[in-house]
C-alpha cells in the first residue's frame, strides 16, 4: 500500500500532474456525519455565494449550511440527503464540482453514480459517533467503510479523510482525533486504500475547512480547500489502444465540406487517440475502415485524445448505430479482444439479492446487451474485509462474480479503463439500475 499522508500533503499517483483544470469531487461517509454542511461551509467561506443565497437559508439569524446542497423538498423536510447534489464554486486558484453524495444506505447506488466521475472523494467521520471494539480501538461506522472501499474500488485517485465535528469534544479534541486517525490508517493500511490525507476539520465553525487553524488537534498541514486546490485529475487513458463508444449518428447533406456527405459519428474518446488515416474496427459488425476526418466539439478538423468528445467521419460508408464500437484495428500491434464472459467486482445496489441465474440488462458504453449471472464467487465482509464463498449478495454488499454476454464487448480490466472496464446492470422488468461492476 502506498503511505498514509497524515498530515496532508497530496500524493498525485493516481493523476496527472494538471491541476489547472477543474476538478470533480464527492463527499460521502455515513449519515449524519455533516456532509452537506461541509460543501455549505466551503461555498460560504470562499464566498461563492450572494448574500440573498444566504438569506434564504438562514434561520434565527444563523445560515443553515446544510439547506445549500438539500434541494429536494423531501430533503429539507427530513433533514436528510436523497439524491446527489451538485454545486459548482470557484477559487482564484481553481474551480471545482461537488457531488454530496447521501450517506444512507438505502441510496448507495447514488454514492456509486457520483463517484464514478470524480477526481477525489472527501470521507467525512463524525467524532462525535466514536465506538469501541473488544480491543478498546475506534471502530468505524459501516457506511463510512463501504463508502471508502467503494470509491477505491472505483479509482478515485484522491480520497481525502476529514474527521468532523472535533469541536463539540472541547478539550478532549486532540485525543479523539489521535485515536480516529489511527484507526482510520489501519483500516486503509489493511484494505488497500492510498489515502492522501487525514484532516480534522469543523463544518459548522469552519476549522481547517477554507482556512487553516494552526495547531488544533496538533494538526500542521493545508486546510481541505488548499489541497483540493492542489490535488491532480484523473490521467486520461492515452496509453490504452484506441476506443470509441458510438453515442449519435449525424447525417449531413451531400454538399457540406465538413462531411463530405457521410455520416458523423459523435461521441467522446474512451482510450488512445485518434487522427485521420487511422484504420479501425468496428464491433459487433466486424468490419473495418479508415479514419477520413476528426473533429472537436466545435467541429474544427483536429486530432483528440481520450477524454474529449469528438465527431468521427470514416473514408466510406458503413453499418454503424449508437452502442457499436469504433476500436483500434485488429491489425494494430495492441488491439482489443472482445469477449463474451467476464469477471467482475460488483457493487450490489439492488433490493433483491444477487443470485446465480438471473438475467439483466447490462450497459457497457452505449450499448444494451443481455447478462446471465453464472456464478456468485463470494462476498466481502466490509468489516473484517474477508472474503466468504456465498451463494448471493445481499443489498449494497460488495462481492464478486462472473457473467456471460449475450454479445462480445471489448473489456479491459477496470484498472487499465474507467469506460472500458464497467458495466452497469439493470433489472429487465423494473428498469431499476440494480449493480455496478468494475471489471478484474
Amino acid at each position: 500500500m502506498n503511505s498514509i499522508a497524515a498530515s496532508a500533503h497530496p500524493t498525485g499517483s493516481a493523476g496527472t500532474n494538471d491541476t489547472s483544470s477543474a476538478l470533480r469531487f464527492i463527499t460521502c461517509g455515513s449519515v449524519d456525519d455533516g456532509k452537506s454542511t461541509l460543501i455549505g461551509r466551503l461555498l460560504v467561506d470562499s464566498r461563492s455565494v450572494m448574500q440573498d443565497q444566504i438569506a434564504n437559508v438562514s434561520k434565527s439569524g444563523e445560515a443553515d449550511l446544510a439547506l445549500f446542497t438539500d434541494g429536494l423538498s423531501a430533503e429539507r423536510e427530513q433533514g436528510i440527503t436523497i439524491d446527489v447534489a451538485y454545486r459548482y464554486f470557484a477559487t482564484p486558484h481553481r474551480k471545482f464540482i461537488i457531488g454530496d453524495a447521501p450517506g444512507h444506505v438505502q441510496y448507495t447506488r447514488n454514492m456509486v453514480t457520483a463517484a464514478s466521475g470524480a477526481h477525489a472523494a472527501v470521507v467525512l467521520v463524525d467524532a462525535t459517533k466514536l465506538k469501541w471494539n473488544v480491543e478498546g480501538l475506534v471502530e468505524l461506522l459501516p457506511q463510512t467503510r463501504r463508502h471508502s472501499l467503494l470509491v477505491n474500488m472505483l479509482r478515485v485517485p484522491g480520497i481525502v479523510f476529514t474527521v468532523n465535528k472535533l469541536d463539540a469534544l472541547g478539550a478532549d479534541a486532540t485525543a479523539a482525533f489521535h485515536k480516529i486517525r489511527a484507526a482510520l490508517q489501519a483500516f486503509a493500511e489493511h484494505a488497500g486504500i492510498a489515502v492522501t490525507a487525514i484532516i480534522p476539520i469543523s463544518a459548522l465553525k469552519g476549522d481547517n475547512v477554507v482556512t487553516a487553524t494552526e495547531g488544533w488537534c496538533d494538526y500542521t498541514g493545508p486546510s481541505l480547500l488548499s489541497l483540493l486546490e492542489q490535488l491532480p485529475v484523473t490521467a486520461a487513458e492515452t496509453e490504452v489502444p484506441f476506443a470509441f463508444p458510438v453515442q449519435w449518428v449525424e447525417k449531413f447533406s451531400a454538399s457540406s465540406d465538413t462531411s463530405q456527405g457521410r455520416r458523423v459519428f459523435w461521441g467522446r474518446v474512451a482510450t488512445g487517440t485518434v487522427q485521420p488515416g487511422d484504420t479501425i474496427s468496428i464491433l459487433p459488425s466486424g468490419q473495418t475502415a479508415k479514419i477520413a476526418q476528426v473533429l472537436n466539439h466545435a467541429r474544427v478538423p483536429m486530432n483528440v485524445r481520450a477524454g474529449h468528445g469528438a465527431g468521427i467521419v470514416l473514408d466510406r460508408e458503413v453499418d454503424v448505430s449508437r452502442g457499436d464500437w469504433l476500436l483500434a484495428s485488429n491489425d494494430a500491434p495492441s488491439h482489443f479482444d472482445a469477449t463474451r464472459e467476464i469477471k467482475a467486482t460488483v457493487a450490489w445496489m439492488d433490493d433483491e439479492p444477487l443470485v446465480a441465474g438471473r438475467v439483466y440488462w447490462a450497459l457497457h458504453g452505449h450499448r444494451w446487451i443481455k447478462a446471465k449471472v453464472k456464478r456468485i464467487v463470494h462476498n466481502l465482509d466490509i468489516n473484517s474485509l474477508e472474503e466468504h464463498d456465498a451463494t448471493q449478495i445481499e443489498p449494497n454488499a460488495i462481492g464478486h462474480i462472473e457473467l456471460s454476454l449475450q454479445e462480445a464487448i471489448p473489456a479491459l480490466p477496470y484498472a487499465q479503463s474507467r469506460v472500458l472496464g464497467s458495466l452497469i446492470l439493470v433489472d429487465t422488468a423494473s428498469h431499476k439500475t440494480s449493480g455496478a461492476l468494475m471489471l478484474g
